[in-house]
């Protein structure tokens, strides 16, 4: 890894509160990890209790004082999302850090129960939903965060409100999708950010480089894909090295509301997390603010 800020960069946090959506595995495991090992009580958000009790079991392990417990959540599932929200409540009176890191990538088309397309549904509509049903534990918390983790692949989405979930497959690709839904969730952190001025708490984003977890898996599907692994298995980081990003947005005394972390190295793709540009599609206020509207009217959730 280029040097630069590391894990070892994270302050003690002990007190602290924090939500990790898909913190089963990969960069989503690492990051909860990563918070747990600072002193923060971490919630592992995730849709599959097996899975997350053996995340948490790993956890525990390696850190035996480490304060972790398992909530469901399917973010596929605003039925879902609200109880997650309901439970939280009841059993926290504050959220510091918010990390909406799970996410679907390159599917089939789908939708999720809600019937939208299952990309947006699960990487946006699910955290924007989120976020607005934990907003008043957000605020209630001196100096939290919300990150959302996003790729370097929201510089190829496009946001076409006439077409917005590929109604029926219609011009649908997996690549389409899932780089439209990582577009929305800068815009939704971006405009987030700008909603949040004047309060203690700040909207930040990440993303992980090129990162080896089981969220690529379906790109071995492509012949083409198959033919670059080698090249794709150097470039890319551990999951580890790509969780750092959304700790530095999570953690860093110095981050301020609105930054975007990423490597810094060959390609954007590995290195330490530094400060960095996203497209300009992605700071387009006048997108961000329909993107905002049409987010409240499919899931019902407003924002104070």
């Amino acid at each position: 890894m280029s040097r630069g800020w590391s894990a070892r960069g994270l302050p003690d946090l002990s007190g602290k509160v924090s939500v990790v959506t898909g913190a089963n595995s990969g960069v989503g495991f690492e990051t909860a990890r990563g918070l747990a090992r600072k002193g923060v009580h971490t919630i592992l958000a995730c849709r599959d209790r097996v899975r997350a009790e053996a995340a948490r079991h790993r956890v525990m392990a390696e850190i035996p004082d480490a304060s972790c417990e398992v909530m469901l959540l399917d973010l596929a599932s605003l039925d879902s999302v609200r109880r997650f929200a309901r439970e939280f409540g009841v059993s926290h009176d504050r959220l510091d850090i918010l990390v909406n890191n799970a996410g679907v990538m390159l599917v089939p088309y789908d939708t999720t129960r809600d019937g939208f397309e299952m990309h947006l549904g699960a990487n946006h509509l699910g955290h924007f939903a989120l976020t607005g049903l934990l907003i008043d534990r957000l605020l209630a918390s001196p100096g939290s965060r919300v990150v959302t983790v996003t790729s370097a692949a929201h510089r190829y989405g496009r946001m076409d409100f006439e077409n917005l979930m590929f109604e029926g497959g219609s011009g649908y690709s997996p690549f389409r999708a899932y780089a439209r839904s990582k577009l929305a969730n800068l815009l939704f952190g971006y405009e987030l950010q700008r909603r949040l001025v004047g309060s203690d708490s700040r909207a930040l984003a990440a993303h992980p480089g090129g990162t080896a977890t089981n969220l690529g898996r379906r790109m071995t599907e492509r012949p083409l894909y198959r033919t670059l692994l080698p090249f794709f298995e150097w470039l890319s980081q551990s999951p580890a090295q790509g969780a750092l990003p959304s700790l530095r947005a999570a953690t860093d005394p110095k981050a301020m509301g609105g930054q975007f972390y990423g490597p810094r190295g060959l390609l954007g793709m590995r290195g330490a997390p530094v400060v960095v540009q996203p497209s300009p599609s992605a700071t387009d206020e006048a997108v961000a603010r329909r993107l905002w509207k049409v987010s409240e009217e499919l899931t019902d959730v407003r924002f104070p």
